[in-house]
């Protein structure tokens, strides 16, 4: 053994650790909003910032002193006031849009509550339903918020050129894997001349998704709650002018069934729009990150 290369790692190991514990306080700071409270704010007190964001003052103070030890929170040691620097507030804050990793740092305390059901799958096989995974749809929305409509009108439609043409004269569009449908219902205010369908495994995310297309009074989205897994067969022919799948089919237990029924579901010279994770089976090569795909026109 290399005392050396133990050592390195051990480090790594210990670096792990404190982010994992930066992660669930940037967590609690995203949803009590405390992060939006400190920004573009001069230095404040613990009971200042407590009071801006409608918080109780000493959970507050222990959350800064988690803040200060990461780096986060600068703090003065003369005055005991707090400060976000503002390149900091540029990736925490809801003013971010879409680099605010506050956000994304939900998943890590939501993912540990199922530990234990993640558990018995190993010993017994199975999986672990959507119901069990608390608050999986109102960060999957937040996300869904952040990467895709706060982009939606600015750069994900301009990818096909003449699509906003297109949906102003009307067509029919399907998301496929809609999740909570923040993006379909966005797209039905926007274009009343085309047709929108969500389909979705999530009984609850499609009842989220036909609550807001109620409350907006929009009559020409509709949301549908199926499992996508047999799409290749049950997909009608020829249906849709446009479909996409937006960071979906990684999740899919068949993922090439859906591909191959986005394929029947097209009409001849629809297109099909995809956002997925740029990743590789090969995990020697790390690759990262989401990527946009134009998967062209069916022929």
């Amino acid at each position: 053994m290399d005392p050396q290369k133990a050592e390195a790692f051990a480090g790594r190991l210990l670096t792990a650790l404190n982010d994992g514990a930066l992660c669930l306080m940037a967590s609690i700071g995203h949803r009590t909003g405390l992060f939006d409270a400190m920004a573009d704010q001069t230095p404040l007190t613990s009971s200042e910032i407590a009071s801006r964001a409608g918080l109780n003052e000493r959970y507050v103070r222990e959350w800064l002193g988690a803040m200060v030890t990461s780096g986060v929170v600068i703090v003065d040691p003369q005055s005991v006031r707090y400060h976000l620097p503002p390149e900091h507030a540029a990736y925490l804050t809801r003013a971010a849009g879409a680099n605010n990793f506050a956000a994304f740092t939900q998943y890590v305390p939501l993912l540990g509550q199922v530990e234990d059901a993640i558990v018995e799958c190993f010993k017994h096989g199975g999986g672990v339903p959507y119901e069990q995974f608390p608050r999986f749809h109102a960060v999957m929305a937040e996300d869904s918020g952040q990467s895709v409509l706060s982009s939606l009108e600015s750069h994900i439609l301009p990818l096909v050129p003449g699509l906003s043409d297109q949906l102003a004269r009307g067509l029919r569009w399907l998301d496929a894997g809609c999740g909570s449908g923040r993006v379909l219902n966005r797209l039905a205010e926007l274009f009343p001349n085309s047709r929108f369908v969500g389909m979705d495994l999530s009984k609850d995310a499609i009842r989220v998704a036909r609550e807001e297309a109620t409350a907006k009074g929009l009559k020409n989205v509709e949301f549908v709650a199926v499992d996508l897994s047999e799409f290749d067969r049950t997909a009608e022919p020829e249906s849709f002018d446009f479909i996409t799948t937006l960071d979906a089919v990684h999740d899919q237990g068949k993922p090439l069934n859906v591909l191959k029924g986005i394929h029947r579901a097209l009409k001849s010279g629809g297109v099909y729009l995809m956002q997925d994770i740029r990743g590789s089976s090969f995990v020697h090569r790390r690759r990262e990150g989401k990527a946009w795909a134009r998967c062209g026109a069916r022929k």
